[in-house]
């Protein structure tokens, strides 16, 4: 790593961070953020993160891939296995998995599969890395978990009632086992961002007049940068926030100061 790769005082040499949804966007984002500050970084998804790993070996850093669908129980426990048999332990974990719904029909003609589909990646697959991954650090006694959420899970949208309830759970999964966890050196938070440039809003942001009707009521008038949540997820692990546990830190350009 060259000096100055990293953010301020942010760092995180012989620290070992997984990150789940590490193929594209946000996920790939913290990743990259996590390598420049000195990590060594395990990237996690459904399908390979091949071009994730290329950026962070280019730069110099340590990774690993792993495939891995966090709804499945068995292949997060063999994912657990095999990261602890290579580093020993796993001190940080990014719970960014996660998907929208296919379609925004009214609630009453959403299909229960379609529920089930982002329940399951969204909630149960941040709470079955939670169990896993935390259990190890437990076993360590220390050890820092951020989840990833949304406005969507404090504020609501309409016909959207699986992605919302799924956000809204992780917020209070967080809650529940940084209280649970506290004791053993463990904190765990969430970052609730709103509207960002990633790969799945690209549709919204290239319709002029969508993007315009949904930046009216974001006060910055702008979707968020990953590299701006992947700040905040940053500043959550280290040190400096060492007296947050339970918290959820909002970075929505101001949408929720309204």
């Amino acid at each position: 790593m060259k000096d100055g790769d990293c953010l301020g005082s942010i760092a995180f040499q012989g620290k070992v961070a997984m990150i789940t949804g590490a193929a594209q966007g946000l996920g790939k984002e913290i990743a990259l953020a996590f390598a420049r500050c000195g990590a060594a970084v395990v990237l996690a998804d459904i399908k390979r993160p091949v071009e994730t790993q290329s950026v962070i070996e280019g730069i110099g850093g340590i990774c690993v891939s792993e495939v891995v669908n966090v709804s499945d129980e068995s292949q997060v426990i063999s994912l657990t296995q095999k990261v602890l048999s290579k580093f020993k332990k796993i001190d940080i974990l990014i719970n960014n998995a996660g998907l929208s719904q296919l379609s925004y029909v009214p609630t009453h003609e959403l299909p229960l599969e379609e529920w089930e589909r982002v329940i399951n990646v969204n909630l149960t697959g941040t709470f079955l890395c939670c169990k896993h991954i935390g259990r190890s650090m437990l076993e360590h006694n220390q050890g820092v978990i951020v989840n990833v959420a949304s406005t969507a899970g404090i504020t609501g949208v309409k016909r959207a009632p699986a992605y919302c309830a799924s956000k809204a759970g992780v917020i209070l999964l967080t809650k529940s086992l940084a209280l649970e966890w506290a004791g053993h050196h463990i904190r765990v938070n969430a970052v609730a961002p709103h509207y960002l440039e990633t790969p799945l809003t690209e549709g919204l942001r290239e319709a002029e007049q969508v993007y315009q009707d949904l930046t009216r009521y974001i006060p910055q008038k702008r979707f968020g940068k990953t590299s701006e949540v992947a700040g905040a997820v940053l500043f959550l692990c280290s040190d400096l926030a060492s007296y947050m546990t339970g918290s959820t830190l909002i970075v929505d350009g101001g949408y929720l100061a309204q």
